[in-house]
């Protein structure tokens, strides 16, 4: 399972969001050819925001179509009930967020006995001292970038100085903890978040909707430069 930092010094993790599902395996199969790092399945219940998506079913779909490590991001009311189901379905990253959970420790503590990595995430108007209590549970903090629901948004200005202040509670309690970031993300964005101290990028039309295919989106998004990367 891939985890550690490519020569990039960041992961890319596709969300099948984007994804013609109706092609699921064969797009799997490129974004593996073309060196994704993580797959990325956004769950949501209709209830926490308003589009329903994907079950463990599309994980399961997922895991016997590649050996990329899952990544699901739970935006529903009531992530408990779910988790175990998609830890057998072959997640490897399980990630609620702070808003739904009011156990959030118990929550955390549980899917790492499923022998999935727990991770906790914030929508943008959630201060990040949300999270200072369990920073020392997780493996990965995700950001929203954008309002969750719907892909194709805009990158919210100021979310940079909200990854920068948790990456310096992350280098206290947990230096080895991941920020990911899902929302906005592209050739532009990527580069301030990425200086900001996110090292997990989820991007969906950008891979899945570039003209010249998959392969050829992930490429555009490897080639962009960091200064002091």
């Amino acid at each position: 399972m891939r985890s550690q930092l490519p020569s990039t010094n960041w992961l890319l993790s596709p969300s099948i969001l984007s994804a013609d599902m109706t092609q699921l395996g064969a797009e799997l199969a490129d974004l593996e050819a073309g060196g994704a790092d993580w797959v990325h399945v956004d769950v949501m219940d209709g209830h926490f925001i308003p589009n329903l998506t994907m079950g463990p079913i599309i994980v399961a779909a997922c895991r016997r179509s590649t050996r990329l490590p899952i990544d699901v991001h739970f935006m529903v009311s009531q992530p408990d009930p779910l988790l175990e189901s998609f830890a057998r379905a072959g997640a490897n990253w399980l990630t609620v967020h702070v808003e739904t959970c009011p156990h959030l420790h118990r929550t955390l503590q549980a899917i790492r006995a499923m022998g999935c990595r727990p991770g906790v995430a914030l929508n943008p108007g959630t201060p990040v001292e949300a999270v200072g209590t369990v920073l020392e549970l997780v493996d990965l903090v995700l950001v929203l970038g954008t309002n969750p629901g719907f892909s194709g948004q805009k990158w919210i200005p100021g979310m940079a100085k909200k990854i920068v202040r948790l990456r310096e509670m992350l280098d206290l309690i947990n230096p080895s903890a991941l920020i990911q970031v899902d929302g906005g993300i592209t050739m532009e964005t990527l580069p301030e978040a990425y200086r900001s101290g996110a090292r997990v990028f989820v991007a969906g039309n950008a891979v899945f909707k570039h003209p010249d295919g998959i392969k050829r989106g992930i490429e555009a998004l490897r080639s962009v430069k960091i200064q002091n990367q």
